[in-house]
């Protein structure tokens, strides 16, 4: 298992920027795949983006596509949600995740969920 610390998040009128980290300790974090979830108030947690080990392939919402990058420097055991264009409905809680299977977005997704490693959470919250 590995474990993940967050930092990063806060208040950001609509529009701004914010980044999100994610760092890694335990076992080696090159050999993980990572994603970034989110969970808004009175809503279920949803998918937000995922990288593959090496960052060669990346998955996105479709809500987030072009606005979000996610990223991984495997040197500094990290990775990365660049949010750029936030909107209002971008509040929530954002999770990171790790898990140690890579495939088609829909199984990368349940793994995370089912037996991934987590992050504490960060909240996100942009005005209008």
């Amino acid at each position: 298992q590995v474990q993940l610390v967050q930092s990063g998040g806060g208040l950001v009128q609509a529009g701004g920027s914010l980044r999100l980290s994610c760092a890694a300790s335990g076992r080696s974090f090159s050999t993980y795949a990572m994603g970034w979830f989110r969970q808004a108030p009175g809503k279920e947690r949803e998918f937000v983006a995922a990288i593959s080990w090496s960052g060669a392939m990346i998955y996105y919402a479709e809500s987030v596509k072009g606005r979000f990058t996610i990223s991984r420097d495997n040197a500094k055991n990290a990775a990365y949600l660049q949010m750029n264009s936030l909107k209002p409905e971008d509040t929530a809680v954002y999770y990171c995740a790790a898990a140690d299977s890579w495939g088609p977005v829909a199984q990368v997704m349940r793994v995370m969920q089912n037996r991934g490693s987590w992050g504490q959470g960060t909240q996100v919250t942009v005005s209008p």
